[in-house]
Formats: C-alpha cells, sequence, structure tokens
C-alpha cells in the first residue's frame, strides 16, 4: 500500500456534505489518521455545532455544490475530494436532476482546481439490471464525474449498518414495532450488508492507497442475506421475540414503503426510492478491495450489535436525521412584513416567572421527543398523524439527544435553526403545510430575579389554502401556548409573575442569527 508522507497529510482534503450521516465520521476519522479536512455544508451555522468543528486541524467552509462558484473556491489547494452529497432528502420531485447539475459542477470545478482524485461513495448494482430511480442515479453521478479529466474513485456499496443511518433506522423501527412484517417478495433478495466502520476504514484506505485511484470499487460485507434474515437477525440482539414475516406477491415495493412511512420516522420520499432498489440483487464476485485495503469485516450480526450499543449509550456520532434541507428563510431574519409582501401570519404569548434564564432554558432545551411538548400533548400528537398521512415526519423522529439540542438537530417535524443557551430556540417547520412555519422561544432576564419567556409562532402562507390554513389553527394557539408557557414554568420551578398572555409583537428589525 502506497503510504501517504506527512507533507501531504498537511494539504486539506475536501469532505463535501460534511454534516451528513457518512460525512460527519469520515471527518473524525480523518483526524485521526492526522489529516487536515476542509468540510463543506450548506449550512455553516450547522457546521459549528458538529463534534469536529473547534479541532484545529478543520477548517469549515459554506459551500453548496449547487453554486459552482463556492464549490471552485472550496476545492482551491485540495488534492482529495471526498463526494458525499445526494439530494435525495430534499423532498424534491426531480432529485436526480439536481443530483446531475451537481455532479456536472463538481467535475468541471474539480478540473480548474487540479484535484488528483474524487472519491465517490455510491450504490451497488447491476448497471444492467433494472434498478430504482435512486440507484440510476447513483451510477449517473459516477458517470458524469469520471467523463472527465479528474480520476474518480468509485466506491459502490450496499446497505450500511450502523447506529444513525437510514437503512438500520428503517430495519430497527420495523422490527422493533411490528410483531407481523407483511413484506414485498423483493425482500427476499440478497445483499451483503457492510458495517459502516468497515466503509469508513475503506474510504480512508482509498486515501492512503494511490492504486485505488480510478477505480470502481465494490465494497461489501462477508455474508449474502436477504432483508429478512436481517429482521432476523435483529430481533435476536435486541431481544425481541421472533418475528413473523408474511412475502405477499401483490404486496409491492412502493406499497412497502408506506407501510415504512407509517411505522418508522423515515419519510415516504426517501423510503419509496431505498425499498424500489430492494427488486434486485446487491452482491458482488469483484473482492478486490481485500488485496488493496485489508481489514476485519464485522458480519452484520456484529454490526447490528453495535449499533445497539450505541443507541443505549445514546453515543451516535451522526445520523441520516442530520441531512436536514431546511435553512433560515429571509422573511424570518428580518422579521419585516413589507419586505415580505405583507403576508406573514405570527403570534405572541409571554409570561414572566420568578427564576433565572438557567432555569426556563432547561425544560426548552428538553422539548420535544419522548419529553411531549408539556400541554395538550394528544393535540400535537394529532397534528403528527395528519402531517404522516400527507407523508410528512409526524412526531417519529424524536430528537438526537434528550438535553441537548445544536443547529441542524431533527426534533419531531421541527428542525433547529437557531439555538443559544439560556437565550433563545429557532425551530422551522418540516411538516407537509401550505407555507412556512417557525416556532420560536425567547428568554430574557429582568430587574429583581425576574424572567422573560416569549413563544412566538410565524407563518408565511402560500396562496389561498397558506391562508385557510393559518386562520384554522390560530384558535388553537391560545389554548396551547398558554397551557405551555405556564407547564414550562411549573418545569422550571419558577413561580408565575405575569400571563401567560397574548401580547402584541415589537417593530420589525433585523434578527442576526448567530
Amino acid at each position: 500500500m502506497g503510504e501517504m508522507n506527512s507533507s501531504t497529510k498537511k494539504t486539506p482534503i475536501l469532505v463535501t456534505g460534511a454534516t451528513g450521516y457518512v460525512g460527519a465520521r469520515l471527518i473524525l476519522r480523518l483526524l485521526e489518521a492526522g489529516y487536515r479536512v476542509r468540510a463543506t455544508s450548506r449550512s455553516f451555522k450547522k457546521l459549528k455545532t458538529r463534534l469536529w468543528a473547534k479541532d484545529p486541524n478543520v477548517e469549515l467552509v459554506d459551500c453548496d455544490v449547487l453554486d459552482y462558484n463556492s464549490l471552485l473556491d472550496a476545492l482551491q489547494g485540495c488534492k482529495t475530494a471526498f463526494y458525499l452529497v445526494h439530494s435525495l432528502d430534499l423532498n424534491v420531485e426531480d432529485f436526480a436532476k439536481i443530483d446531475r447539475m451537481a455532479a456536472w459542477n463538481m467535475r468541471l470545478a474539480s478540473e480548474v482546481a487540479k484535484i488528483d482524485n474524487i472519491i465517490y461513495l455510491g450504490g451497488l448494482g447491476d448497471q444492467n439490471a433494472k434498478l430504482s430511480k435512486h440507484l440510476q442515479s447513483r451510477i449517473e453521478v459516477a458517470e458524469i464525474m469520471r467523463g472527465g479529466v479528474t480520476p474518480v474513485t468509485y466506491l459502490r456499496a450496499p446497505m450500511i449498518l450502523g447506529s444513525g443511518s437510514i437503512s438500520f433506522e428503517i430495519l430497527r423501527y420495523l422490527t422493533d414495532r411490528l410483531p407481523v412484517i407483511v413484506a414485498p417478495r423483493a425482500l427476499r433478495t440478497k445483499s451483503q450488508p457492510i458495517a459502516i466502520r468497515n466503509v469508513l476504514l475503506y474510504m480512508i484506505g482509498c486515501v492512503e492507497n494511490k492504486e485505488t485511484i480510478g477505480r470502481t470499487i465494490d465494497l461489501v460485507g462477508p455474508e449474502i442475506m436477504s432483508y429478512l434474515d436481517l429482521v432476523k437477525l435483529y430481533a435476536e440482539e435486541a431481544g425481541l421475540k421472533k418475528r413473523i414475516t408474511i412475502t405477499l406477491p401483490f404486496f409491492t415495493t412502493k406499497m412497502a414503503s408506506y407501510l415504512v412511512h407509517m411505522v418508522t420516522p423515515v419519510p415516504k420520499h426517501v423510503s419509496q426510492p431505498l425499498f424500489e432498489g430492494m427488486g434486485c440483487d446487491l452482491v458482488t464476485e469483484d473482492d478486490q478491495v481485500k488485496d488493496l485495503i485489508p481489514q476485519k469485516l464485522f458480519t452484520p450480526r456484529e454490526a447490528i450489535s453495535l449499533a445497539l450499543k450505541r443507541i443505549d449509550q445514546q453515543v451516535i456520532k451522526s445520523s441520516w436525521m442530520d441531512a436536514g434541507s431546511k435553512m433560515v428563510p429571509e422573511w424570518v431574519r428580518y422579521h419585516d412584513v413589507p419586505y415580505a409582501g405583507g403576508d406573514i401570519r405570527d403570534c405572541w404569548y409571554r409570561v414572566v416567572i420568578k427564576g433565572s434564564a438557567k432555569a426556563v432554558w432547561d425544560p426548552i432545551s428538553r422539548i420535544g421527543g419522548n419529553n411531549g411538548w408539556y400541554f395538550g400533548n394528544w393535540l400535537w400528537e394529532l397534528r403528527g398523524m395528519i402531517d404522516q398521512l400527507f407523508g410528512g415526519y409526524g412526531t417519529r423522529r424524536g430528537r438526537a439527544h434528550p438535553s441537548k439540542l445544536k443547529v441542524g438537530d431533527a426534533l419531531d417535524w421541527w428542525r433547529v435553526v437557531d439555538v443559544k443557551e439560556n437565550e433563545r430556540l429557532l425551530l422551522i417547520a418540516e411538516m407537509k403545510i401550505p407555507g412556512e412555519a417557525t416556532l420560536e422561544f425567547t428568554i430574557t432576564e429582568m430587574d429583581g430575579g425576574h424572567t422573560k419567556l416569549v413563544e412566538i409562532a410565524r407563518f408565511m402562507p402560500k396562496g389561498l389554502a397558506g391562508l385557510l390554513y393559518w386562520y384554522s389553527v390560530y384558535p388553537f394557539h391560545y389554548y396551547i401556548f398558554r397551557g405551555m408557557l405556564r407547564e414550562i414554568a411549573k418545569k422550571a420551578k419558577a413561580d408565575l409573575i405575569l400571563g401567560p398572555e397574548e401580547i402584541k409583537p415589537p417593530e420589525h428589525k433585523l434578527i442576526r442569527m448567530g
């Protein structure tokens, strides 16, 4: 294996999709191996919250692969780049078109920046087989980039098993929640699932071994099995009773994706493309990687066991839910009704308590997930069920950590877009609604040991449907928000001095984010 010298390790390695499931973990491995890393994401604030963000060998770069100039700037000075971007999580109708645009940008920018090698992680699948749109798109991305001057190391992986991976989470929720699983025959097709640890070591190996440059390399686990075999393994490792699996000829992968959507936190726009990919065998006879990058391979049972331990310990370094598409819209930044065409609807509720900002922040930082929303939880659950029926997340995602929040975290059907301890929490909705919605908590310490807590709901309606939606839910705000503020005060063990009450919003002004 061709070893990298110390001077080469000082050259930054670009990692696109750094806040995603694989990217976030890869950066930790690169740092452990002594490399400098340039991490990119469309959200700079989200980058700053990652575990490795303050490491002196990490450079954070705000970059959108759909913006050629920002991508070219990010590539300058690098020799190796990991391409870990896909648009499946964006909930767009034509994710393949967006992936094509991004791939062309990467191809052209890498040529101008004179990159030595692009390492691309795609999906395993026979190009001649009847593949899903998702796998076809993964292949197309590889073909676009490989048509350029820059060599591309094309890594093809099947299902990746690890705590927080989308494949593992679907497997976990299905098996945990369904003692009887009705499935399409496609789930009997064979695959070679691989542990995330092995994937990461292979990726590091591609940096260190020049013989991998420009090759197509299949990354697979040591055992061939079906998805139903994995269900059985998971049940055994999780200490569950044996699951009954029934395959029906008329039960299609599309129907299965709806079942996944209703039972797991994974929305239909993600589960459907993934399940459609199970219609053909995802196995390979190409074992060149064993000689190029030798390592011990974890069996599917070992990978599942390790993932369950991480979940029990609440040590999940990254999750598929980290890759959210929501960013702070301009109308939220400016709180400017004329700027938005006068369409913003909002309501403000306030309470003043005798206590510190820290005491008030504690229950707010724990809101959602298993803790619920402190008041009217049945209404939150009902709203979640409605969202779920229309293809949204509902309340099934929960939260990544029971007491800590960071920018980019999923929180039921919300996503955290700004958080300042003891001061502010801003959430943006990822539910199916005719418009954009945010929920904000602001905490202000006052004289005399008092603290003011304000809860603000804002909505930018889209057309007549948006206006009708806002006015249909507006009456519930009076009931729910007053109750929430009262319960938050109780959780903070603080006496109420004023409120809860509805208040008029202050004058519109520019809100500095971060």
